[in-house]
């Protein structure tokens, strides 16, 4: 048995990564953990909207993807933690795209041809089952019981672990 487990950096995805390392140590299955380089944008412009797209190009601001794979890579380390402390190796890597499309695909073996991941695998193993915390990190939606969460339940063709 293969475990995936979906990372953002949450307390919700950190509990999702103790569950599914105790599931793998009581079963003998192998556990990794992804998360999904997705660099921040800002808009510097204020409340008004851009007017044009050569005000939009000013404003606009996208975080660097050095940043942001800085920012994945210590949520990937406290994954391994997390894998160390109940005695599972938690295998890490990071995926690039929209989270969603992104993890379902990784999920299911399949590699999306708008995504790069860190190993260039051609072709991957499924996983057996996905587990996912019930919110990330986005304040945005943080009244939505987890959308990431049930948008990769309504796709995914594994079982999908919702952690609480």
């Amino acid at each position: 048995m293969k475990y995936l487990v979906a990372v953002d950096g949450s307390e919700s995805s950190m509990d999702a990564v103790r569950y599914a390392a105790e599931q793998a140590a009581a079963t003998g299955a192998t556990v990794a953990a992804v998360t999904v380089v997705v660099p921040e944008q800002y808009f510097t412009g204020g409340d008004d909207p851009p007017t044009s797209y050569a005000e939009a190009d000013e404003e606009f601001v996208t975080e660097d993807i050095e940043d942001a794979e800085t920012e994945a890579q210590e949520i990937l380390d406290e994954a391994e933690e997390i894998g160390e402390e109940t005695g599972v190796e938690v295998e890490t890597g990071m995926l690039y795209g929209e989270p969603v499309d992104e993890l379902v695909e990784y999920a299911e073996g399949r590699r999306s041809s708008n995504s790069r991941t860190r190993s260039d695998d051609a072709e991957r193993e499924s996983f057996d089952a996905i587990f996912v915390g019930h919110r990330g990190l986005s304040e945005e939606y943080e009244g939505l019981v987890g959308s990431t969460a049930k948008d990769i339940v309504g796709r995914a063709s594994v079982p999908v672990t919702v952690v609480r």
